[in-house]
């Protein structure tokens, strides 16, 4: 089993991350010298049904909409380098991603990379309806699925790693299996070596959100502050045989790493510290140990891990109607009392399409309700700047188009002083989740090439 460690370090948390995030990492993990991963987390569950959208409208889309902007500034010295490239980047067109890369490669006149997509997570053709119609039951007969995507593992990231690939385009994986994958390929661990794959899950699990473990998500001025939060560098894990990591980030950049940052970011989205479920192990953190080491340097050890379950998550997005939104604004004298009149005019004059959603931003907006109960118990306050939020789900793209025309309408129609109207429309996504089988969901890796194979 080989002992050198791995560094893999992350350029991106979510898709609209900063694109700038790449260079001083891959920076990084060239000077360090040795095995190195960069990867790309930019896929969420609302990030995927809109990605499925733009497919809809052009089948050349529906990956990484930045894709270029993140990968053009460090693709040429990670080919140099031999730095291999994981992400999700592919979304809803894995396959599309990556002839997108060959594309870019050939525009800046590199050579061509290997590139191997991940398989298997789209669950919405036909061949998986029988699948989805067991494990949703009567309800998800009703449903107008737009996708269906298993959470996949870590092991076709790995075996394509094995097979030669210098870049691994995937859509849905667990975020942690982007790091586990490259751990596995490299330390050449079991498949079952539950220890071992829980400490790499765990390393994913701080390293998925980019510069949160890093300051970002923790900074709060006065109580935690973060030098840099500019220019706040992305992390790197340094990955050992056993699995147990060290969390740091590139010199010279900005945030911080220490015992508070981690911890914050290995709580996060955590439902059982003691069972942590993955598609690749169940990782266990009650005796994980979080010792700082300083300069901005956290180990990790002690995680325990615990044999995979035999079922995969699921998550169906499906069509619910229009989504329409209003805003606008009141200032001066008595501008709460005027933006409450507004709220008034509207809910009367749409009442029919059900309860409004209003929030009056500067006022009452982050501790409402959708049924208003919470601001009908405020009093009316003295703010003088108020913008007011209207929002409402139909069923119909008409009937939503409603609000979208009295809110505009409160340009003349009063009350006084009403301005910067903002509208929006757009149609509607819920989600579901379900299990299914795991062995009914296998997934493969392809190499792709730019002649469309």
């Amino acid at each position: 089993m080989i002992t050198m460690p791995l560094r893999v370090g992350c350029a991106a948390g979510f898709s609209g991350d900063r694109t700038d995030a790449a260079g001083p990492v891959v920076d990084a993990l060239i000077d360090a010298g040795g095995p190195a991963v960069l990867i790309f987390e930019t896929l969420a569950e609302r990030t995927l049904a809109l990605a499925q959208i733009a497919r809809r409208a052009d089948p050349a889309t529906g990956y990484e909409p930045l894709l270029d902007d993140m990968l053009a500034p460090v693709l040429a010295r990670c080919l140099g380098a031999g730095v291999r490239i994981v992400s999700n980047f592919g979304a809803a067109n894995p396959v599309g991603a990556a002839r997108r890369i060959l594309a870019l490669a050939h525009e800046l006149g590199l050579r061509t990379p290997r590139i191997a997509v991940v398989e298997g997570d789209d669950l919405a053709d036909a061949a998986h309806r029988a699948l989805l119609a067991d494990t949703l039951g009567p309800a998800g007969s009703t449903l107008q699925i737009v996708c269906a995507n298993a959470y996949l593992g870590a092991d076709a990231i790995a075996d394509a790693l094995l097979a030669g690939a210098e870049i691994v385009v995937c859509g849905r994986v667990a975020d942690p299996s982007l790091v586990v994958g490259p751990a596995l390929a490299h330390f050449g661990w079991a498949r079952d070596d539950w220890d071992r794959i829980a400490r790499a899950t765990m390393a994913g699990h701080l390293l998925e959100c980019g510069a949160q473990v890093s300051g970002g998500y923790y900074a709060d001025p006065g109580f935690k502050d973060v030098p840099g939060l500019a220019h706040l560098g992305y992390p790197i894990a340094e990955i050992d045989a056993e699995g147990d990591c060290v969390i740091t980030k590139p010199p010279g950049t900005g945030g911080c790493i220490d015992a508070h940052t981690v911890k914050e970011q290995l709580l996060y989205e955590i439902h059982d510290p003691g069972a942590y479920l993955t598609p690749d192990v169940v990782a266990d953190i009650g005796a994980a140990e979080v010792i700082d080491l300083g300069h901005d340097r956290v180990q990790l050890r002690g995680v325990r891990g615990h044999p995979r379950p035999a079922t995969l998550k699921v998550n169906v997005c499906h069509e619910t109607g229009w989504f329409a939104e209003g805003e606008i604004s009141y200032a001066g004298a008595r501008a709460e009392a005027r933006a409450r009149l507004a709220a008034e005019v509207l809910q009367q004059r749409l009442h029919e399409l059900g309860p409004l959603r209003v929030d009056l931003i500067g006022a009452a907006s982050v501790f409402g309700d959708d049924g208003g109960r919470w601001l009908a118990q405020q009093p009316v306050g003295e703010g003088r700047d108020i913008r007011l939020r209207v929002a409402v789900n139909q069923p119909t793209r008409r009937s939503a188009e409603r609000l979208v025309r009295e809110v505009t309408a409160l340009y003349c129609c009063g009350p006084a002083g009403g301005g910067g109207v903002r509208t929006v429309l757009r149609p509607r996504l819920g989600t579901v989740s379900c299990l299914v089988p795991r062995a009914q969901v296998p997934a493969t890796h392809r190499f792709v090439t730019g002649d469309g194979a």
